[in-house]
């Protein structure tokens, strides 16, 4: 289960961007999984939610957005959203939805960040 490692990963990044800017509380987390990265986002969002306890991270809003494989295709330059194989859970297979080629360059998918952070400081409410 890849999801700890990763939700482990996510809440140390956004304490330490929290901790350099000086926050008192994090307010809000918005955080990109692309498909094909095989990670569950529920799973992820129940591991995050559990490690966040007792730290700045508690009480904030965690955003999950779920990003769709898309593809440019080398064979029929088709450009968009990408056919994907769901029979095997460990291996993706994307899939040019025009004609079927398998010759493609994934364009998004693969994303796993932390996307924005909304914090609170002394002063009031700022981005980090």
């Amino acid at each position: 289960m890849h999801e700890l490692s990763m939700a482990d990963a996510m809440v140390k990044t956004v304490l330490d961007v929290a901790e350099k800017n000086d926050a008192t509380e994090v307010l809000d987390v918005t955080i990109e999984i692309g498909k094909l990265t095989m990670l569950n986002p529920e799973q992820l969002k129940f591991l995050l939610d559990v490690l966040v306890e007792n730290t700045l991270l508690e009480g904030a809003e965690i955003n999950i957005v779920e990003v769709p494989v898309e593809i440019n295709c080398n064979v029929c330059e088709y450009s968009g959203a990408a056919d994907m194989d769901d029979s095997d859970h460990y291996l993706a297979i994307v899939e040019c939805p025009e004609c079927g080629e398998r010759n493609v360059e994934i364009t998004a998918g693969r994303e796993c960040n932390v996307k924005n952070i909304k914090i609170e400081k002394e002063e009031g409410d700022e981005d980090a």
